[in-house]
C-alpha cells in the first residue's frame, strides 16, 4: 500500500481539526470552560501535527544522494516521533497545566450562552466520528486480518496509526470533556471541569507515550514483517538454493532491504553465480515489491559439526 491511504486520512482528519478548533475557542471565549481550552489547544496540536505528518511524506520523497545513498524515506519516521512530542507538551501537559489551575480556583460556567459547549462538544464528536472513519477506511486496506493493537505495533507506514490514535483520543477527550461541563452545569461546581480537563491531559500523554515508543522503533529499524521474511526465504529458495543467512531492514515504508548470504555449489562458475544472483532478485522483487534494495552474497555453504 502507498502512502495515498495514509494521506488521505491525514488530510480528513487535518480539515476536521481545523474547523472544530475554531468552534472550541469560541465555546471558550462565551464560558471560560478549562475543558473547553483544553480541547481547543489539543484540536490545534493535532492541527499542527498533520500537517508535520504531510511535511515528512513530502520530504521522504526526495531522491537519494551521495550524502543519503538509501535515500530519506525514514524522514516519514521522524516527523511522526516529532508528533508524539507535540502531542505530549503541547497537548498533554498543557491539559493539565490547566486543571491544575482550575483546581485551585474553580468556577462554574454562567451566562446566557451556557448552552455553547455542549453544542461544539456535540458537534466535535460528530466531526471527529467521520474523520475517525475514514481512518479506519483506510487502515483496513492494509490491516488484513490484524487485531488493531497488533496493526499499531507492527505498521511500517506511520500515518495511519498515528492518525487513528489521535482521533480516537480526540473521541475520549471530547467524551471527558462533554461529562466535565455536563457536571459543571448541573452542579454548578468548576471542580468537575477541572476533573476533565485533567482526564484530557492524562489521555493525550499517554497516547504521545505510546506513539513515541512506536515511532522510536522505527527510527531504529524494524526488519520487514514476518511475512515479507518468509515470502523473500520462498523466493530465494524457490530453485533449492539454501539460504545462510538473511537480514531486512525498512530504510522507509515503502522501501525494504535485503541482505543474504546463499549457498552456491563447489566449482560454481562466475557466470552461474551471477546468473543465480539475477533469478534470485528477481524472484525476490515479484514475491515483495517493496524490496527495492537487494544484496546477496553466494558462498559455499558448510554444515556445522
Amino acid at each position: 500500500m502507498s502512502a495515498s491511504g495514509g494521506n488521505k486520512a491525514v488530510v480528513a482528519a487535518l480539515s476536521a481539526n481545523l474547523a472544530i478548533a475554531a468552534m472550541k475557542f469560541v465555546a471558550y471565549a462565551f464560558t471560560l470552560s478549562s475543558s473547553m481550552l483544553a480541547e481547543a489547544i489539543h484540536s490545534v496540536a493535532d492541527s499542527g501535527n498533520q500537517l508535520l505528518l504531510l511535511l515528512g511524506g513530502k520530504r521522504a520523497k526526495r531522491a537519494a544522494d551521495a550524502e543519503h545513498p538509501f535515500g530519506y524515506g525514514r524522514e516519514r519516521y521522524i516527523y511522526a516521533f516529532i508528533v508524539s512530542i507535540v502531542l505530549f507538551s503541547v497537548g498533554g501537559l498543557f491539559a493539565l497545566y490547566e486543571a491544575y489551575e482550575k483546581f485551585h480556583d474553580p468556577h462554574g460556567i454562567e451566562g446566557p450562552f451556557w448552552w455553547v459547549p455542549l453544542a461544539v462538544l456535540v458537534g466535535a464528536i460528530i466531526a471527529e466520528g467521520f474523520s475517525f472513519r475514514t481512518a479506519i477506511h483506510e487502515a483496513n486496506h492494509l490491516r488484513g486480518r490484524q487485531g488493531w493493537v497488533r496493526f499499531v505495533r507492527n505498521a511500517k507506514q506511520p500515518e495511519l496509526p498515528v492518525v487513528l490514535l489521535e482521533d480516537f483520543g480526540a473521541l475520549i477527550g471530547l467524551v471527558f470533556a462533554l461529562f466535565g461541563v455536563s457536571m459543571t452545569l448541573v452542579t454548578g461546581d468548576g471542580v468537575w471541569d477541572a476533573f476533565g480537563t485533567a482526564m484530557i491531559g492524562l489521555l493525550l500523554v499517554a497516547i504521545a507515550i505510546v506513539l513515541a515508543l512506536e515511532t522510536k522503533s522505527l527510527l531504529i529499524g524494524e526488519s520487514a514483517s514476518a511475512n515479507d521474511v518468509a515470502a523473500i526465504e520462498r523466493a530465494i529458495q524457490e530453485d533449492g538454493t539454501r539460504i545462510i543467512h538473511l537480514k531486512t531492514l525498512h530504510l522507509g515504508p515503502e522501501e525494504l532491504l535485503v541482505a543474504a548470504k546463499f549457498s552456491v555449489p563447489e566449482g560454481a562458475t562466475g557466470a552461474a553465480i551471477a546468473q543465480a544472483i539475477d533469478d534470485a532478485e528477481n524472484r525476490i522483487r515479484t514475491a515483495v515489491p517493496t524490496a527495492r534494495v537487494i544484496y546477496l552474497e553466494p558462498d559455499i555453504y558448510r554444515a556445522s559439526v
